[in-house]
């Protein structure tokens, strides 16, 4: 009977052991299963990372002011590389001056702009010199805006285009496949076809660095055509101290207001007055002497009567056209809703980011947090596609070709 019980227990645990070794096993299959995968998953992430950061890397060879021998190509690269990606890996993009933005931000449609760079220009050619940006829509309705307004005034000369800022030239360029010249590129373009007689129409506000660039650009080409002449940027002659104004500041300062009045629905400045809204026009500022000119449109504002108009910047030079103190004048001034738009040819990166964005810097921000206010509307339109200033900068082409 005890030998029984014996091997009966000793099957028993035999079982025991038989059902514990198979658990064991099982339990290391899975182990080593999720593993694996773990293993995969943490590979292919940093594939991704690995392909965000190359176009990262590629986007930020192309993110500089000079251009090169290899520009085209590395503005082609770097959409490719684009293409490839990913939803989730575009959204891992990120590098000294790369984001998603970069190319993934919707800003109209590039196709409805026109870069004017076609040769066959003929003798005479009024070279339209800007600043520029990569959003399209603000491209076309405000930089185009004044091309064409010149164009039209002037039937018998080429209007042709240049860009400044090479930055934005290749982002247009690697994003849309619009090809637009810079200085040098639009100065031989002329020289090339011919031209006789030069007049460089700046889309500038002032007199500032960009200005000063731009006129050193022509003067090394001087001699190369019969006649140069360079016209005024949009606020003319930048004036002694805060106080000088003249009759360009006027008609700005008085065709914006009365444009931003409208579009905020008011049928005067004085009746957004009375119920207590004031316009805050934001530029962009500068560290030039120029930056006066802020000054002066203030004192224009002034000048004119227009109480409830405040001129702000977004460098905060000159000091008192930060966005601190520009919140404390119209609050002071006991105005309690707010328009804020840009004093700018463009409506680009500017003023969608720096005035109307959602990051606790941006003015729209800044003014909500400050807690003064009731109301803070934007208004997103930049100086060139009002008729007016387009009509100001075609006086001013025309003044330069009488000189």
């Amino acid at each position: 009977m005890k030998k029984k019980l014996v091997v009966v227990l000793m099957a028993v645990v035999m079982a025991m052991t038989a059902v514990t070794g198979c658990g064991s096993k099982a339990d290391d299959a899975k182990n080593g299963t999720q593993a694996s995968k773990a293993s995969e998953s943490e590979t292919s992430a940093n594939a991704d990372q690995e392909a965000a950061m190359h176009v990262a890397d590629l986007i930020d060879a192309i993110y500089v002011q000079e251009r090169t021998d290899d520009t085209d190509k590395q503005c082609k690269e770097a959409k490719e590389a684009w293409d490839k990606l990913t939803d989730a890996q575009k959204e891992l993009v990120e590098g000294e001056n790369a984001d998603p933005d970069y190319f993934g931000r919707d800003t109209g449609d590039a196709s409805k702009d026109d870069p004017r760079n076609q040769d066959d220009i003929g003798e005479n050619e009024i070279l339209v010199v800007s600043f520029g940006t990569s959003f399209n829509d603000s491209r076309v309705a405000d930089i185009k805006g004044v091309e064409d307004a010149i164009a039209a005034a002037n039937p018998d000369w080429s209007v042709r285009r240049a860009f400044t800022a090479q930055i934005i030239i290749n982002h247009v360029q690697a994003r849309d496949d619009e090809k637009i010249d810079n200085m040098d590129q639009a100065l031989e373009r002329a020289v090339k076809n011919g031209v006789k007689n030069l007049v460089v129409q700046p889309t500038h506000l002032m007199h500032g660095a960009e200005y000063d660039e731009l006129s050193e650009a022509v003067e090394k080409y001087k001699d190369k055509f019969e006649s140069v002449k360079i016209a005024e940027p949009l606020l003319g002659e930048v004036g002694s101290d805060a106080t000088v104004v003249n009759e360009d500041k006027k008609a700005v300062a008085e065709i914006l207001t009365e444009e931003a009045v409208e579009k905020a629905g008011y049928d005067s400045l004085d009746a957004a007055k009375e119920e207590g809204t004031a316009f805050v026009f934001m530029g962009h500022g500068t560290s030039h002497t120029a930056k006066i000119s802020y000054s002066q449109m203030q004192s224009q504002m002034t000048a004119l009567g227009y109480e409830n108009v405040f001129i702000g910047t977004v460098e905060g030079e000159p000091e008192d056209t930060s966005c601190e103190s520009v919140i404390e004048k119209v609050s002071a001034a006991g105005y309690k809703n707010v328009i804020l738009r840009p004093l700018m040819v463009v409506a680009g990166d500017h003023a969608n980011n720096d005035m109307a964005g959602s990051d606790d810097d941006s003015w729209l921000s800044q003014f909500k947090a400050s807690g003064k206010f009731d109301k803070i509307d934007t208004q997103i339109n930049g100086l060139g596609e009002i008729e007016g200033i387009q009509k100001l900068y075609v006086e001013h082409t025309a003044a330069a070709m009488s000189k």
